[in-house]
């Protein structure tokens, strides 16, 4: 009995106010003393001066406060990590506690692309596998910051590094031209980047998701045309691939995203021209949550779907 005793004041004696953790927490999630104070229902001094009484406790400086913006030092990073991790458990537990709901919720944030092509197609194995799960899709068009969002997990096109969650990557990707079979019966085959240019293509508006055009896709492969010939314009990506399953002409295949209907005939491959990228689809878990199992299945089955070994 003594040694529980003894603990517990030893925890005491090295983290003597939770409150300054939880304005600590705030002020490095929304890197702002003013936001945080705003969110906390307190002053700006009074979070000042409880992340202050943090940096004097510890001998470190857990914030660079600058003009506009609030930075973390390295030492703050190390300890928002453990402090959001540890929040976040917290949190779920009384949520589950007071709500008394067992089932599990996971919301996710992805593309309105991504979830029509890869994580529909999913969900029916996913609820088998996890049948008491409730799933909560947040559809985006940019990429927003985990630290101002609700979610437990976000799907992303990048280079993996992002400073408000942990990535895990999910696939890489190349582009390359597709159409209907009936389309490329019809027409043939382009026997060079030339010809390719002079049929009839389906253009989509580029986004921050990071869409290439047809004109940056030749380019990159090494063609300069002098005039592409597009027969329709979209603002989605759906909208361009219903357009060449449809017979409308030749769009810009990603061929993870596409897996399924290029398996299945429905899209095939025009040319044997394809542009590698450097980037890749990541599945990014917010700091103050954690990798649950729920998501490392949803991982495989995301891999699995788009035909990653």
């Amino acid at each position: 009995m003594k040694a529980v005793t003894d603990g517990a004041k030893g925890y005491r004696r090295l983290i003597p106010s939770l409150t300054a953790l939880v304005e600590f927490e705030a002020v490095a999630r929304l890197r702002s003393f003013t936001v945080a104070a705003s969110e906390l229902g307190v002053t700006q001094a009074a979070v000042s001066r409880q992340v202050r009484l943090l940096e004097e406790m510890l001998d470190v400086r857990l914030l660079d406060r600058l003009h506009r913006t609030t930075t973390l030092t390295r030492e703050g990073e190390a300890l928002y990590a453990v402090v959001a991790e540890a929040m976040g458990k917290i949190a779920g537990v009384f949520d589950r506690l007071s709500t008394g709901i067992e089932d599990e919720e996971l919301v996710l944030a992805t593309t309105a692309a991504f979830s029509h092509f890869r994580l529909m197609p999913s969900l029916a194995r996913l609820t088998r596998l996890q049948p008491n799960l409730r799933l909560r899709l947040t559809t985006t068009m940019f990429t927003a910051d985990l630290r101002h969002n609700e979610v437990d997990a976000a799907i992303r096109w990048g280079n993996g590094k992002w400073g408000d969650g942990t990535s895990y990557l999910l696939f890489d990707e190349q582009v390359f031209p597709v159409c209907s079979p009936g389309w490329k019966n019809e027409y043939g085959t382009p026997g060079s980047l030339e010809e390719l240019a002079n049929m009839t293509l389906i253009a989509y508006d580029p986004t921050s998701e990071g869409w290439l055009t047809w004109e940056e896709w030749f380019r990159a492969i090494g063609a300069r045309p002098t005039k592409l010939k597009y027969g329709v314009r979209t603002c989605l990506y759906t909208d361009a691939i219903q357009a060449a399953r449809l017979g409308q002409g030749v769009a810009l295949g990603w061929g993870r995203l596409l897996h399924e209907h290029l398996a299945s005939g429905e899209l095939v491959r025009l040319t044997s021209a394809s542009l590698p990228l450097s980037d890749a689809y990541y599945v990014v878990v917010p700091h103050g949550k954690t990798m649950s199992p729920t998501i490392q299945t949803l991982i495989e089955l995301l891999r699995n779907a788009a035909g990653v070994a």
